[in-house]
């Protein structure tokens, strides 16, 4: 193959991620805005078989672009934080509807109690509100983290006239915050689609350097030091560098890829797997790291 026909290779697997990654990136996005807009017309049985479908597509879109030993979990936190950006963002709905159609009222507590004990889930405090008419403040009871107000106190709240919506402070009824919250769990799932792109070019560009044999530095190294040694014979000096060499502080086997110029890390990790360990697939700063457990597998060759 020619130099140009390899540039034009190699610049064709570089655009073709960072389309995938903005498409899946879209992707999500159109799911936080229908999620969003379904979220107030659906209920949970409707809502949870669709983020289940969500996030096994999202798996396959995630798997495409390289990474497929942690797709899944990378899949999982990005259904999270877009479950939670709809969450926050239906509560910041919640108050707009309040601020749009609800009135501003003068009442006094009557009654307070905090919801019943479930597990370790927070009990919040409840508070029934009387107008200074004598008659219910429409809507459900108001809410409250913390034990703020006393029976018999006068507040001030915006009540909804068709009681749908429970009564809040004017500090709660505050749509702003929950809209910035809601867009950074957003940004968060983009940035997770981000990291997954160059999870996924660095795996591709690994996988390419070991089907093109040893590298530059390996050779380089060889031709250096005069070692002369076989394949098997690295293959041995591994072995016996993985039962003797001594872990490092954070239970490593740390060893260099150019003392084994013969040997792709796909091989070394499955001399390592026969020895009982593992290799790492990230953070290794030109090394190779080898442990019973790791944050991302090296594929066997």
């Amino acid at each position: 193959m020619s130099e140009v026909a390899e540039d034009e290779v190699r610049s064709g697997r570089a655009r073709y991620p960072i389309a995938l990654a903005v498409s899946i990136g879209c992707y999500v996005l159109a799911v936080i805005a229908g999620m969003f807009v379904l979220a107030d017309s659906l209920g949970p049985g409707l809502l949870i078989p669709l983020w289940i479908a969500h996030g096994v597509l999202l798996i396959v879109l995630i798997r495409r672009l390289g990474a497929k030993e942690s797709s899944t979990y990378a899949t999982l936190f990005i259904v999270t934080v877009s479950l939670m950006s709809v969450y926050v963002a239906d509560m910041a709905r919640e108050d707009l509807t309040l601020q749009q159609r609800g009135e501003e009222v003068t009442a006094t507590v009557v009654r307070e109690w905090r919801d019943a004990a479930e597990g370790r889930k927070a009990r919040d405090y409840n508070y029934a509100l009387e107008g200074q008419d004598g008659t219910a403040v429409p809507g459900p009871a108001m809410k409250a983290t913390s034990d703020r107000y006393d029976v018999g106190q006068d507040i001030t709240v915006i009540a909804d006239p068709k009681g749908e919506l429970r009564p809040r402070t004017l500090g709660q009824a505050d749509p702003a915050g929950e809209a910035v919250g809601s867009a950074a769990f957003a940004l968060t799932a983009l940035g997770s689609v981000a990291w997954m792109t160059w999870r996924g070019s660095d795996t591709t560009r690994s996988r390419d350097a070991r089907k093109r044999g040893p590298g530059r530095i390996q050779k380089g190294y060889k031709a250096v030091t005069r070692d002369h040694s076989t394949r098997v014979e690295q293959e041995e000096k591994l072995r016996e560098a993985l039962r003797t060499c001594p872990a490092d502080r954070r239970g490593y086997i740390k060893v260099e890829p150019e003392e084994y110029p013969d040997l792709s890390q796909g091989r070394a990790a499955r001399i390592a797997w026969e020895a009982g360990l593992r290799a790492e697939a990230v953070g290794n700063r030109g090394s190779w790291r080898f442990k019973e457990n790791v944050i991302e597998e090296v594929p066997h060759d």
